[in-house]
């Protein structure tokens, strides 16, 4: 093991990754409906700042700006030729920052889903969405990313194209579903299931886990579930800062940085070894993740009677596998991008 990602994780129990990327960019102006990827070449001091704001935290890795860059959302905006150009330069402006920052950074490429449905339910074929998923990782790999990171997938079709990709460009990848449906994926996936499918790859990830999603609760919960299969891959957990909230026509999150500190101790303990966080999670959040995790001693994995006291209900009953069922108050809310 060689690379930055994997040397951190044998040295370190835990490490911190970053938090949201649109949350961020919208409060710096971006707006609703733009393509966050076009600011790497318009407004560059503005990612660097998204970068250094993770960074500057307490950060060991951040995602680059480059969640929507595959062909097929970059089409939406008429800049699917530009593929190649924006996750070189959003890799580019990480590398500039992590190599500036005195310490080990992990720069991770994000890559989210391509939009559309795989066969046989959708059109989109196994070969097209391999094809698009390497475009976006050559892009990346040039700007000097030291990991791939593929998230907030749904379908197992999308994972296995996106690692058979990863494989073509020669990099190594983590990767990360939403578990956003009564504890399963949009697409049925449990976490049982994505711990059978991250293990089995002929290009396996350094870490899998979950992000997004419906609410930190639901995320600890999922983690506890992948932790009971004995994976013998290290474990991502990037949950939501809160319940997202309708204020003043804008959408807010409501988790202080303190639920987020005991967010980040009960991910820890349930068996992350990545931990952070995504949609509403800012700098000030990640401060307090860092100090916590730094100041309170590893405990033992928490119960969901714990999790419901200290972060909030589950907004399912069930966690998707059919077991472990809990009573908690419903919540029925849809998964945002951060």
């Amino acid at each position: 093991m060689t690379d930055a990602l994997s040397k951190l994780l044998q040295d370190r129990d835990w490490l911190l990754a970053d938090g949201a990327t649109g949350t961020n960019l919208f409060n710096m102006g971006l707006m609703s409906g733009d393509a966050p990827e076009l600011w790497n070449v318009d407004e560059p001091e503005k990612i660097r700042a998204l970068y250094r704001g993770a960074v500057e935290a307490g950060s060991d890795i951040f995602l680059t700006n480059s969640f929507g860059g595959n062909a097929s959302r970059l089409k939406l905006h008429e800049a699917q030729d530009r593929v190649s150009e924006l996750n070189r330069i959003a890799a580019e402006l990480g590398r500039e920052v992590a190599d500036a920052a005195g310490r080990p950074i992990v720069v991770a490429g994000s890559v989210g889903p391509t939009g559309d449905i795989m066969e046989p339910v959708g059109t989109l074929s196994h070969a097209e969405a391999v094809e698009m998923f390497h475009e976006q990782a050559e892009g990346l790999k040039a700007g000097g990313a030291d990991v791939l990171w593929v998230e907030t997938i749904s379908a197992p079709e999308e994972f296995r194209a996106a690692a058979e990709a990863f494989a073509l460009a020669g990099m190594p990848w983590c990767g990360t579903m939403s578990f956003d449906t009564a504890g399963r994926t949009m697409m049925g996936v449990t976490a049982s299931d994505m711990v059978q499918l991250a293990q089995s790859l002929p290009n396996p990830p350094l870490a899998f886990g979950a992000n997004c999603g419906t609410g930190a609760s639901d995320l600890l919960r999922t983690t506890l579930s992948f932790a009971a299969q004995g994976p013998d891959l290290p474990l991502i957990a990037k949950g939501n800062a809160g319940i997202p909230k309708y204020v003043d026509g804008h959408i807010h999150y409501d988790g202080t940085p303190e639920l987020m500190g005991d967010y980040a101790v009960m991910a820890r303990d349930a068996g992350a070894s990545i931990i952070g966080g995504c949609c509403g999670t800012m700098p000030e959040h990640l401060r307090a993740m860092r100090a916590a995790l730094e100041s309170r001693p590893k405990g033992p994995r928490p119960t969901l009677d714990q999790i419901v006291s200290s972060i909030g209900g589950f907004s399912s009953e069930s966690d998707g596998s059919g077991e472990n069922a809990v009573e908690a108050p419903s919540r029925n809310r849809r998964r945002r991008r951060g």
